[in-house]
């Protein structure tokens, strides 16, 4: 039976021991000093020439950078990531209380690391905000799901040009998909927080500190307000608005504006205690 690797970050701390920074100088690290920027970069790694990383960021094994890249200080990128051009990862955050890295000779700041991205991310057509923790297998800023039908029957792809940009101190968990902007950027406001296996579709604006749990799905140009909890297995139809401070029980549709603060559930979602008095209702005819 293979033995299957499990790698477990207790902080922000460990994480930082785990993908260290290195000396330039040591070539048996496999590490190299990039020129546009200064940041460190592993020999396995394929950045191009008009990337730039800052001095503070590292660059993991067999990660590829794209062109016009701006990767900031304080940015992990982790093994195997793909970062497609112009994508902007942290770059204008600045602390002042750092610690000298005796290993590399920079300065590095372990209590606010700018930008943490795990194994085998994927951006594109992004902007991230500081301070934000991309978990394995993300992707952001692929084409969104649009399509219609020509007068021959045929399913023809609606163009698919913009971008996403997420805000200051997002997390995003492991496998989460975020897709880019039709006729509007996708945007994630600061501070929220998303849970492994979330479906965020084109054109789609989410507030600030929201929160998404598990498999929650969202579809295309929804807008939705800020402190907007989501249980597990949401599902959000498209074109629709969720007022702020709204929370969904798990595994609710919404299929149409949500105009009033609250808690809400069921299929279709409506005020929580309209749908426990369906779910007693129903208790009772069986």
């Amino acid at each position: 039976m293979a033995t299957r690797r499990v790698l477990v970050f207790a902080s922000r701390s460990a994480f930082a021991r785990r993908f260290s920074l290195v000396p330039a100088s040591d070539s048996g690290c496999g590490f190299q000093k990039w020129q546009n920027g200064g940041g460190i970069f592993h020999e396995s790694a394929s950045i191009d020439s008009t990337a730039v990383v800052e001095v503070g960021a590292v660059v993991h094994s067999e990660s590829v950078i794209g062109a016009n890249v701006h990767i900031g200080s304080g940015t992990v990128v982790g093994p195997s990531v793909s970062i497609a051009h112009s994508t902007i990862i942290g770059c204008r955050f600045q602390c002042k209380q750092h610690k000298f890295d005796q290993c590399s000779g920079l300065a590095y700041c372990m209590q606010r690391l700018k930008c943490m991205l795990m194994f085998n991310v994927a951006l594109s057509n992004c902007c991230i905000g500081d301070i934000c923790v991309i978990h394995s297998g993300v992707c952001i800023g692929q084409d969104g799901f649009g399509f219609y039908v020509d007068g021959d029957g045929n399913m023809i792809k609606k163009p698919q040009k913009l971008n996403v940009v997420i805000g200051n101190q997002v997390e995003i968990g492991a496998n989460t998909c975020i897709d880019r902007g039709s006729w509007r950027d996708t945007v994630i406001g600061d501070n929220s927080k998303i849970d492994n296996l979330v479906q965020i579709g084109h054109n789609v604006v989410i507030g600030r500190n929201c929160m998404l749990c598990g498999q929650v799905g969202i579809a295309g140009s929804a807008t939705i307000g800020d402190y907007v909890t989501m249980g597990g297995r949401v599902a959000v139809r498209d074109h629709v608005s969720i007022v702020s401070k709204v929370r969904l029980a798990a595994t609710s549709c919404v299929t149409k504006d949500i105009k009033e603060p609250g808690d809400y559930g069921g299929f279709p979602a409506v005020p929580v205690h309209k749908w426990r008095r369906q779910v007693a209702r129903s208790s009772r005819h069986r």
